[in-house]
């Protein structure tokens, strides 16, 4: 039987079994109403590995096996601890990661556009049109992207016991500064566009360590190419009121662990919380694991992948 009269027989016979009352299984599963949700998939982001201790700076590749081997559907991979950047290296990361059954989700990266002087405003733009290329090349859809900060607080130890929270710079504001910023991410959306990569803009202290700001300025560019990587660790105050907001926009989430205590602070996150107001946001994406605590990665992380899987399933 060749394959019209195949399809032809098939819609007669399914029609007629209709007509005796009988849904075929394949039209019945068909119209069946659709999931509302399913599992999120789940990441690592190779700063898990690292957290800028000195002894532990895993090459990438090397974070990539470990990644397969635990049971992650996915790898993050952080800007700063790539060793090289020539095409050939980032061909291998990518083949690295396919043969490992394994998906190169996202690239986190560091910027700061809260400065008066343009000339360093227009660097940190070159930088992340760098980026973006890199991402581009690697196959990865997003990276993440921050505002940056005032600078006025020179030690970031001090930083984090200030909660976050810095001076302005002498004779500026932070409405200039919400202007820079938002000037120099418009200057980087037709390169995200052209490459099909997304930013997403974290709450990651400076201007966006709340949700309003980091909303100030997504909705004043108001792109598809400028949405949210939403943070679990990065609000120290009404934390999961600052994750509703920002939920329907976020395309990436990066989800933070402490076991073993924090490098700079321990936060108690209610995961089954956080999972609920990401599916009532209808949130499919990644979530990014970022471990961030004392305890030796080589049970802390596997311990957890196997929470986020329970949460997020």
């Amino acid at each position: 039987m060749d394959r019209r009269n195949f399809l032809t027989s098939s819609a007669l016979g399914a029609s007629t079994l209709m007509g005796n009352g009988l849904a075929s299984p394949l039209i019945a599963a068909a119209s069946a109403e659709p999931p509302t949700h399913h599992p999120n998939p789940i990441a690592v982001s190779t700063y898990s590995y690292w957290r800028f201790r000195p002894d532990s700076k895993l090459p990438i590749e090397d974070c990539i096996d470990l990644a397969a081997e635990a049971g992650f559907d996915a790898v993050e991979i952080l800007h700063i601890q790539m060793t090289r950047e020539d095409n050939d290296y980032l061909q291998m990361l990518k083949r690295r990661a396919f043969v490992n059954g394994i998906a190169l989700c996202g690239f986190s990266t560091h910027q700061g556009f809260v400065s008066p002087d343009k000339a360093r405003r227009q660097a940190n733009i070159d930088h992340t049109l760098k980026c973006i290329e890199l991402a581009y090349r690697l196959g990865i859809p997003t990276i993440r992207v921050n505002t940056g900060r005032w600078g006025t607080t020179k030690s970031f130890d001090q930083l984090m016991a200030d909660k976050g929270i810095e001076p302005r710079l002498k004779g500026h504001t932070d409405e200039e500064g919400f202007g820079w910023v938002i000037d120099s991410l418009e200057k980087c959306l037709k390169k995200a566009e052209e490459c099909g990569v997304v930013l997403g803009l974290e709450n990651h202290w400076g201007l966006g360590r709340t949700a309003e700001g980091v909303l100030k300025i997504v909705d004043a560019i108001d792109s598809p190419w400028l949405q949210v990587t939403l943070d679990t660790g990065n609000f120290l105050e009404n934390m999961y009121e600052q994750q509703k907001q920002m939920a329907s926009k976020t395309v990436y989430v990066q989800a933070k662990t402490y076991y073993g205590g924090g490098t700079w602070y321990t936060l108690d996150i209610d995961y089954d919380r956080v999972a609920q107001t990401l599916r009532e946001a209808n949130y499919r994406g990644y979530i990014s694991l970022e471990f961030e605590g004392q305890e030796d990665p080589k049970t802390a992380i596997p311990k957890s992948l196997a929470m986020l899987r329970k949460t997020f399933s």
